[in-house]
């Protein structure tokens, strides 16, 4: 098929466009949110072809992948005349939770019919408030960095994008009780603004294998949909340690580290992994078993396969 979809999110993006499709990625001059083009600190395969909008206007389309409201508009202004739900087949992807009024969040698709609403968890589907939108779930997958977990450094990574303005929302204020009980390191954009850490901003692969140095891996987002470096971690076998809000109760199972809403019980946690190599290593490698189990990209893929021919039938 030929896959029309902005590139809104990195590492969703990397996993879905490796599939058997062409893909064509929106770009402007600017490379600003409305047009990204392809990834440029990501692995993209070269079925991944940039599209402007004037060009947008006389490609074929097979079927349109929306993210966010703006992308309506882009589409309906783009695609030559042709209308999302009526001239051409689309879904619309939900990467959040909801906020706001939470349960009672509708979703800006909630009025419409026309366009699967899919969901990439669980907790996801369950929390919004999808009015007749007809929803369905397809659960993340990664492309597998490959089990780097050496757990050399006796020390805590936590992997976190712009932690001082998003705060609350992802654990932000529950660092320092981490720092307290292991060296903590940082990794991800604007990290270098946290102070009594150590900040890191690497290339993904890099910051892999960096991360995977670290005796634990510390999860403390409250409230995301399921971060992804939750999911990247489990694959590169580090035992866990995470908040256990939205849906990593369902992503982490008991053998793979510690869930819990209590900070005294998870700031203990990674005082015994750090410890306790042996314990370490045990979690990692049932985090990684869980993580191939149910977040491979192969699963993935055929999911999304699945769902494109369905929706485009």
């Amino acid at each position: 098929m030929r896959v029309l979809s902005w590139h809104v999110h990195g590492s969703w993006s990397t996993a879905f466009v490796r599939g058997d499709h062409e893909h064509l990625v929106p770009v402007v001059p600017d490379r600003g949110p409305d047009g990204l083009g392809r990834a440029r600190t990501y692995p993209w395969p070269d079925s991944v072809r940039e599209v402007t909008p004037e060009q947008l206007a006389g490609e074929p389309v097979d079927v349109v992948v929306l993210q966010r409201p703006r992308d309506l508009e882009l589409a309906d202004a783009w695609l030559g005349g042709r209308r999302i739900g009526r001239d051409l087949p689309a879904v619309y992807v939900e990467h959040d939770c909801p906020r706001g009024d939470v349960p009672h969040t509708r979703h800006p698709l909630a009025g419409r019919d026309d366009v699967m609403l899919v969901h990439v968890t669980h907790f996801n589907e369950l929390m919004w408030d999808s009015g007749r939108a007809p929803t369905t779930v397809v659960e993340h997958g990664v492309v597998d960095p490959g089990r780097r977990w050496t757990g050399e450094l006796p020390r805590a990574g936590v992997v976190v994008n712009t932690p001082v303005r998003r705060g609350r929302l992802v654990g932000t204020d529950l660092l320092p009780a981490f720092a307290a009980a292991a060296p903590l390191d940082v990794f991800g954009m604007g990290t270098d603004q946290l102070q009594g850490v150590t900040a890191y901003d690497l290339p993904q692969a890099e910051m892999h294998t960096e991360l995977a140095r670290r005796r634990v891996y510390v999860h403390p987002f409250r409230w995301t949909s399921l971060g992804l470096s939750l999911i990247e971690a489990m694959h590169l076998g580090m035992p866990v340690v995470a908040v256990a809000t939205t849906e990593v109760v369902e992503a982490l199972p008991a053998d793979a580290g510690v869930r819990s809403t209590r900070l005294d019980t998870l700031v203990e946690t990674v005082r015994r992994y750090l410890a306790d190599p042996g314990l370490a290593a045990a979690a990692g490698r049932a985090a990684r078993e869980a993580a191939l189990a149910r977040y491979s990209l192969a699963r993935f893929l055929n999911d999304w396969d699945r769902l494109l021919k369905e929706v485009t039938r």
